[in-house]
């Protein structure tokens, strides 16, 4: 089974940057498989990239407010690509950790997660404000689904599929009558 982690990460004093830490907070641990550990990082975006550094991760869900097309509280699910930092990168801001930034400085690092999703939701405001603004706050039941629904898949994906699937006994129905016959 792959061990994943959802991150929930954003500011809860800025308004719908809030999302993610409301989202894992309503999370049910119980709904996910024991591999997958659920936590909300806030702004701890240094943190996170150090617990990653550990590589004791398959797969991080990210889930923040971030800017994606449609209207304030469109959810919408990202694969991160694996890209290699630049070298006139910024140096690192630990109040302003957005995703990129915590795999950036995870990479300078020398770590790197091999599975990186981000469940972002966009803002409608991003002002100094507590709670979430109206299209926001509707769009978390939902995104606690997906990203629940999400979590489980991970953890349940095969790291490296075979390429041919008469390599994988598993995979073979006729191997599973051998096993139950024996």
């Amino acid at each position: 089974m792959n061990r994943v982690l959802v991150a929930g990460i954003g500011n809860v004093f800025l308004g719908d940057d809030g999302f993610g830490v409301e989202v894992v907070r309503r999370m049910d641990p119980m709904a996910v498989p024991a591999s997958v550990r659920v936590a909300d990082y806030g702004i701890r975006g240094v943190h996170l990239a150090y617990e990653l550094l550990g590589g004791a991760y398959d797969t991080l869900i990210m889930v923040d407010a971030v800017e994606i097309d449609g209207p304030p509280g469109t959810v919408a699910v990202l694969e991160i690509d694996d890209e290699p930092v630049p070298e006139t990168s910024p140096p690192v801001n630990g109040h302003g950790m957005h995703p990129q930034a915590v795999l950036d400085l995870l990479a300078r690092l020398g770590g790197r997660v091999p599975r990186v999703l981000l469940v972002g939701c966009r803002p409608q405001t991003i002002d100094e404000v507590m709670g979430l603004s109206e299209p926001v706050a509707a769009a978390v039941e939902g995104a606690v689904a997906a990203v629940t629904a999400l979590a489980c898949d991970e953890a349940h994906r095969r790291a490296d599929p075979p390429a041919d699937p008469a390599a994988d006994p598993a995979a073979d129905p006729a191997a599973d009558r051998e096993r139950a016959d024996a």
